[in-house]
């Protein structure tokens, strides 16, 4: 699953009502990718689309996250958390790393 299906499937899970356009914003991506991956989400039965008339009269989407969808969100969700603490003890080690290069180049320091 590609991370744009990611977290189309969290924003959907906290507001089935989103609109293409607000899950657009939240994702961080461009409303035809996220057509396009609502579009897969539906194919491969994760989430379920249903029709509904919203408060402007006009015909809207309720994108509701199936029982497989959830069960491959909380999957996914591992992944994902488990690849950004990698993402972050890898950018902690640079931190450190570039803090003693400093502390080298700026030699020491007067305390008076």
């Amino acid at each position: 699953m590609i991370e744009s299906e990611f977290q189309i499937l969290r924003a959907l899970e906290s507001n089935p009502n989103f609109s293409q356009r607000e899950l657009s914003k939240k994702a961080g991506i461009s409303l035809g990718k996220t057509n396009y991956c609502l579009n897969a989400l539906i194919e491969k039965g994760l989430i379920k689309a249903s029709n509904f008339k919203n408060s402007k009269s006009r015909t809207a989407y309720l994108y509701k996250l199936t029982p497989k969808g959830m069960e491959e969100k909380a999957r996914v969700t591992v992944r994902f958390l488990r690849r950004k603490m990698q993402e972050y003890e890898a950018i902690k080690a640079e931190i450190e790393e570039l803090r003693t290069e400093c502390e080298v180049l700026e030699g020491p320091r007067d305390k008076g």
